[in-house]
């Protein structure tokens, strides 16, 4: 028995640092330049992994910011140019009551009306979007949208993104944005920040 559980502390030991690496960072690369975040594995691990997971199954892969508003936000991971929506699996569970808040640079979990209807639409904050938040207020709770990470390198690509001209297209009747930006793959990585 002792054997058995020195190999498995042995097996998890030897793949811990690459589970770490892996999520820690992502690199968006969009037809605009690269954005790299952070990822709040430990204050959001339902939301990050699901997060992760999209981007290896190539999920991400060629699709758009189909939703753009100047300010404000950028959304993608849905929709391919064409306006073809990928198929999304369950929904994550809720979890934009973690504490981390919608400011400048943060990345979060798009949803439908319901708190526990996250898929794989995400979109980044262009400004402090306090309103997003999750909250208790005197009349209940007012569920947010769930923060998962943050930009640390590329907000001037989000910046940039987030000034493109925007109309109708699909099945939307505004903010999409009238020359495509493509969202060309998303990848777990490595980074170090040099700045810090």
């Amino acid at each position: 028995m002792s054997k058995l559980v020195a190999t498995i502390v042995l097996f998890f030991l030897a793949v811990a640092p690459a589970f770490a690496a892996e999520a820690t960072y992502a690199k968006i690369q969009t037809s605009m330049g690269d954005i790299v975040v952070e990822l709040y594995a430990d204050k959001a691990p339902g939301t990050s992994t699901n997060f992760l997971q999209y981007a290896k199954s190539g999920h991400y892969d060629r699709t758009i910011f189909h939703r753009v508003v100047k300010g404000y936000v950028i959304q993608g991971g849905g929709f391919s140019q064409y306006f073809n929506e990928r198929s999304p699996r369950d929904p994550v569970a809720y979890e934009g009551d973690n504490g981390l808040k919608n400011t400048r640079g943060a990345i979060a979990m798009a949803r439908g009306g319901k708190p526990g209807s996250a898929q794989a639409q995400w979109f980044i904050n262009l400004r402090d979007n306090p309103e997003l938040d999750h909250r208790v207020t005197d009349l209940g709770t007012i569920y947010g949208y769930a923060v998962f990470g943050r930009v640390v390198e590329g907000m001037d690509v989000a910046d940039a993104i987030g000034e493109r001209e925007t109309d109708e297209g699909g099945p939307f009747d505004a903010e999409v944005p009238v020359e495509p930006v493509l969202i060309l793959r998303v990848d777990g990585v490595e980074f170090s920040n040099d700045a810090d």
